[in-house]
Parts: C-alpha cells; structure tokens; sequence
C-alpha cells in the first residue's frame, strides 16, 4: 500500500527525516509512535503530499506519488487540528465535503454511530472540542478508501465515542483497509494496532507486532516498552 525509500527532510539545520524505509503491505492498522520531534508529522505530511522530501520516494498503491496526483482519492485523512470556518453549521459542513470530494457516500451511519443528530444544525464555532472531534470523525470515514491517515485520533473523544472509535477501527481492518495511526494514547495502541513503528531522529527505530516490541524490552504491556526504548535512548 505505501512503499518509502531513502526518505529526507531537512527544515534548516533540522533533519527531520534521515534515510527512513518502510514498505506497509494493504491491510491492518499500523501506529506511528515516537518523541516530539522524531518526524511523525513530517511522515505524514510527505506521504500526504503537504511536504516535499529533500530526497527519496514515497509510492501509494504502486504509483509513484510525484507522477499521479491523483493518488490522494485513494486516502481519507484526519488532521490532528482541523479547521474549518466557525460560522458553518455541522450539516452544511458535511454537505461541502461531500460535494469537494465528488465521491459518493453516505454520511448517516456514521452521524448516527457519533450521536451527532442533535448537533447538525448548529455551528461549528459553538460546538465542544470532543463533538468537533466527532464531526471531523464522521468526514474522515464517510468515505471508503483503501487508505486512511489517523493522526491522533483520540483528542478530546468520551469514553463511550472512544468505544465506537475502536469498533468502527476493528471493523475496518476486517474490511482489509489499511490504517496509519499517530497517537501517545498507548492504551488505545495496545488495543488496536497490529504494528509498531517507533521513530527516532528520523529514523525507524522499531518496527514490528506488540508481542515482537513486548519481548524486545522484556516489558508486559505497550506502554512500558515504549518508555523503555525512550528511557535506553536516553541513558
């Protein structure tokens, strides 16, 4: 599904991405972990085509990403942040996406597995920052792609849309979707990714299934083998 090779970015002095390889076979969920600083974002934004590379190639479904731009309509992507104008209510915001993207989808299931109903009508500026997760929630899966960018997902979500996250997650890997994940929710890793990929300074650290990081740093859960890597790192 994406194929990298020999990636560089540099930002001045900063080399942000060094070398880094990584070839994600179609299916399964796979989450990008690391430092502040360790590329992750940078990752992202090349593969998403937000940030050329200095050097290196990246292909998405076997087409070199520089030669088809079109590649993109194969990717659905949640920013960290997303932004859109505060005087826009919910349901004219979905209706804009839907009718930009010029793929066709149907919204529903998602509003209803979001309990976002009660919120359409009114404005974005006036929602919560957990509803807004939602709502960007529901843009991002509405439409069926064989790729999909999850940059922390999780933000500001409750415990019950949290739930519906995952099922809507596992439901996908069932479908042979491919998942790219960028979280330090190391629970929710723990309980939905099939692979690891750690950077560090711009290069792949780890890369592997949890059990493969578990035994690595001889650690019982995810979240106490990535802080052994940090803390080795570190020494």
């Amino acid at each position: 599904m994406i194929q990298i090779k020999n990636l560089h970015k540099r930002f001045g002095k900063n080399q942000v991405l060094e070398g880094l390889a990584l070839d994600l076979k179609p299916g399964g969920i796979y989450a990008v972990l690391g430092p502040n600083g360790s590329g992750k974002t940078t990752l992202i934004k090349c593969i998403l085509g937000m940030v050329l590379p200095d050097r290196g190639t990246i292909s998405v479904g076997g087409a070199d990403i520089r030669r088809n731009p079109g590649y993109r309509e194969a990717i659905s992507y949640l920013p960290q942040i997303a932004s859109f104008p505060g005087n826009l209510r919910v349901g004219e915001l979905i209706d804009m996406i839907l009718d930009l993207r010029k793929q066709t989808a149907d919204p529903a299931p998602l509003i209803g597995m979001f309990r976002l109903e009660p919120h359409l009508d009114k404005r974005l500026s006036a929602l919560s920052g957990g509803t807004l997760q939602k709502v960007n929630l529901v843009l991002t899966f509405m439409f069926d792609t064989p790729l999909y960018i999850l940059d922390e997902p999780t933000t500001g979500l409750d415990p019950a849309s949290l739930i519906r996250l995952k099922e809507r997650i596992h439901s996908m890997r069932e479908q042979g979707k491919t998942l790219l994940v960028t979280t330090h929710i190391m629970q929710f890793v723990e309980e939905v990714a099939d692979q690891v990929i750690y950077l560090l300074e711009g290069k792949i650290y780890f890369r592997g299934t949890l059990d493969a990081l578990k035994n690595k740093t001889g650690q019982q859960d995810v979240e106490h083998a990535i802080a052994a890597i940090a803390m080795k790192d570190h020494v």
